[in-house]
């Protein structure tokens, strides 16, 4: 044991032992920490998921392993400084007194108590992500919309529960006595501004009087597109080139909104231009054609119009509408698709053409 006494010799206040120690635990922790992390998801996933669910799993881990990871560096740094004491001749007050102790030990503590929220966060974001996946099999859109907002509140009940902890046990700050002085009124002001509350509003407004729900085709503001989720704040549109719009909730109750999947039925209306030197017997029987076309569809009712209808500057002009019996966009553009098609066979099968923009120059002979 006498040759382990210079592991009792003091630097800076701590003993040799001491360090040795410390960063044996930095060490090993840092080496351990995938392995630690990996078990802690297990036993999470035991308790918020399918443990037969392997796709389940996967989707887990990608969302726990980064927050998880987080806490253990914490946790890791904690334990191994915790083994060192900070010397008197560094002349820092106690922890008790303000001073740079105490802001390094609150703000550690700060950080390891915002990990955890960080884990109970990812947790309820797999949870509502998984009932959402099951609620895509129901026939209902009720729960497809219901879920997210849930999830949203409930994260933000983790949030507001997590502040008041950090409040009371990390700043010793009188939860109850700040309420009381605040009033739920107060609190609302502070936590919210008076946009956020307008928004927050609007998210109650849409849930409740149901203008969409979520897989609904609306217009809104020049913005076609799918609502894939209505949040507290805003509600995500996907419009037909992918890209994702997002757009405040105060705005979708306060903007004129077309709902284009409450539509039983949806208009086309083009214009197509024939060549002037089609003959009126031809246009008559490519409008009778188009006409019979539009009636006999499967996809159309019996309110189509096909007329002859304008001199155009280069064209000889034909109105077509019609009304697509589905307020589906796919079979929409289906539909436009295979009549436009079936047009051009009719203008071909009565020797006419498609007229284009031209300009015509007559000279005459001096």
């Amino acid at each position: 044991m006498e040759n382990l006494e210079f592991l009792s010799i003091e630097f800076f206040g701590n003993t040799l032992k001491n360090y040795i120690i410390s960063i044996s635990i930095i060490v090993f922790g840092l080496i351990f920490k995938g392995l630690i992390s990996s078990y802690i998801r297990k036993f999470l996933f035991k308790i918020v998921g399918d443990s037969n669910n392997k796709e389940g799993k996967s989707e887990f881990d990608n969302l726990l392993k980064k927050p998880i990871t987080y806490f253990l560096f914490l946790v890791i740094i904690y334990m191994a400084f915790n083994m060192l004491s900070i010397p008197d001749s560094l002349g820092l007050v106690s922890a008790d007194e303000f001073g740079l102790r105490m802001i390094f030990e609150k703000g550690f503590l700060l950080l390891l108590v915002a990990s955890v929220i960080y884990i109970i966060l990812q947790s309820v974001e797999y949870v509502g992500l998984r009932l959402s996946q099951r609620a895509a099999k129901t026939e209902s859109k009720v729960d497809d919309q219901l879920i997210p907002f849930a999830i949203e509140i409930g994260k933000v009940l983790v949030v507001i529960f997590g502040v008041l902890i950090i409040l009371g046990n990390i700043f010793g700050i009188d939860i109850t006595a700040l309420a009381a002085g605040l009033g739920i009124g107060g609190v609302a002001v502070a936590l919210a501004s008076k946009e956020s509350l307008e928004n927050l509003l609007g998210s109650f407004t849409i849930f409740f009087d149901k203008p969409f729900t979520v897989g609904d085709i609306i217009t809104i503001g020049g913005i076609t597109g799918v609502v894939e989720k209505v949040g507290f704040r805003s509600t995500r549109i996907r419009t037909f080139d992918k890209s994702l719009v997002t757009v405040p909730n105060k705005n979708l109750i306060n903007t004129e909104l077309d709902n284009l999947s409450l539509k039983p039925v949806r208009k086309v209306k083009t214009d197509i231009g024939l060549t002037y030197d089609t003959s009126v017997d031809q246009i008559k029987n490519i409008v009778a054609d188009i006409q019979q076309l539009i009636n006999d569809h499967p996809n159309t009712n019996q309110d189509g119009v096909v007329r002859f209808l304008e001199f155009g500057a280069s064209s000889l002009d034909v109105m077509v509408l019609y009304f697509v019996n589905s307020p589906d966009w796919k079979l929409l553009v289906d539909t436009k698709q295979d009549i436009n098609y079936k047009i051009i066979e009719i203008v071909k099968k009565h020797n006419s053409d498609f007229a284009y923009p031209s300009t015509s120059v007559y000279l005459e002979k001096q």
